[in-house]
């Protein structure tokens, strides 16, 4: 999510997503497998774990407070994934509160139709790929309790919270559904941002979504026809690091790049953060090879995102 806060245009590319996928899973990772030096990255905080045992592969300043931009979306899909007996088939109207929202904050949109109708899981893929802020408005307006579309959204950033505290995420507050700040209370430390990526993706519908590159999804408009929505995933890891399998990118003027990776060789998962990092996707690269023991990403070339889609 790149926010108005730092003058950037409002994105109104369209990205894409995909269908469900399999359950994270990873078994240990020995010694052997992993390099012998840790390698140096640019950013500010930054944490990795091995997925099968929520053991420490890398730290920086892991449990330094920091603004996470679009990250905080891997909670609004969480709290989402976990609401009791959720029917991710179920339509939703896309409300212009929606569009007027991404257009005030200058924030990162999946240019959702006033009048569409979408899906949750349509709504999770416009969230994750294309950092839809107006999905995540979205979610939580249908998600939130409340007489209005503001009361909803501040009782869904409650339940955010109420989550956090849920996973003993103790350094981590949101004031904000989608990472677009409101109060600059809305933080998290490259440790916590590991374990709710590490809780998130248990879900397959989550571990699905976050490791596709595109997808194409169609929608019904106001007037009975289809629209085509087609979005693209921001993390440039995707097609690009052999064994990425997702998670989020996030950009805004207080946290600097951001990036939450994951992959998988071999059987082996980690998890891995980056607050506020220049060569975010080279960094989380070198930090895989690093748990792989291997040596990808000094030959890797980014995957490259088409004209008009999102950037994040």
């Amino acid at each position: 999510m790149i926010t108005g806060i730092k003058g950037v245009r409002i994105r109104r590319a369209a990205a894409v997503v995909a269908t469900t996928g399999a359950l994270v899973a990873g078994g240990a990772l020995s010694a052997p497998a992993q390099a012998a030096t840790a390698p140096t990255v640019s950013a500010k905080g930054a944490f990795m774990l091995n997925s099968a045992t929520g053991s420490t592969l890398y730290s920086k300043y892991a449990d330094t407070k920091r603004p996470m931009a679009s990250t905080t979306k891997i909670m609004t899909a969480r709290v989402v994934l976990s609401t009791p007996d959720l029917n991710l088939d179920r339509k939703i109207t896309i409300k212009q509160a929606y569009r007027d929202y991404v257009a005030a904050k200058g924030a990162s949109t999946a240019d959702l139709k006033t009048g569409d109708k979408v899906t949750i899981r349509q709504l999770l893929h416009a969230l994750m790929l294309p950092s839809g802020c107006d999905a995540a408005m979205a979610l939580a307006d249908t998600f939130g309790t409340g007489t209005t579309v503001s009361a909803r959204t501040k009782s869904f950033i409650s339940k955010m919270n109420t989550k956090a505290d849920a996973l003993g995420l103790t350094n981590t507050h949101f004031d904000s559904f989608d990472g677009n700040s409101t109060q600059n209370t809305n933080y998290t430390t490259p440790r916590d941002l590991a374990k709710l990526t590490h809780s998130a993706m248990k879900y397959t519908t989550f571990a699905g979504i976050v490791k596709k590159q595109k997808t194409v999804q169609y929608a019904t408009t106001s007037t009975g026809g289809t629209r085509t929505y087609t979005w693209y995933n921001t993390n440039k890891l995707l097609g690009s690091y052999s064994g990425a399998i997702g998670v989020k990118t996030g950009t805004n003027t207080p946290a600097g790049p951001c990036l939450v990776f994951a992959g998988t060789r071999d059987g082996k998962t980690v998890i891995g953060v980056l607050l506020n990092d220049q060569y975010r996707f080279t960094d989380a690269a070198k930090l895989m090879d690093y748990a792989f023991g291997s040596s990808s990403a000094s030959t890797m070339q980014l995957r490259t995102l088409p004209q008009g889609a999102q950037r994040d």
